[in-house]
């Protein structure tokens, strides 16, 4: 299980300027979500959003949608 070193006791992880959330136990998200904060510095940015519950419900309740996969690159962003 991978985590951000920031983020550590959550699982899911929004990103404001795409209104898009992450789930970090998945390999593919974290991959995507990890570059994202790298290459964008999204934190610094302050374009990182949590959730509490940490659950996909609450996400979507604050607005978020599903990351797409690797295999959408399209949508990521």
């Amino acid at each position: 299980m991978s985590r951000l070193s920031r983020f550590g006791a959550y699982r899911y992880v929004g990103v404001r300027d795409t209104m898009r959330f992450y789930d970090c136990d998945e390999d593919a998200q974290f991959d995507q979500i990890e570059s994202r904060m790298r290459e964008d510095g999204l934190v610094g940015r302050n374009l990182i959003q949590v959730f509490a519950p940490d659950t996909p419900v609450e996400a979507r309740n604050r607005g978020f949608r599903p990351a797409a996969t690797t295999t959408e690159p399209d949508l990521v962003r």
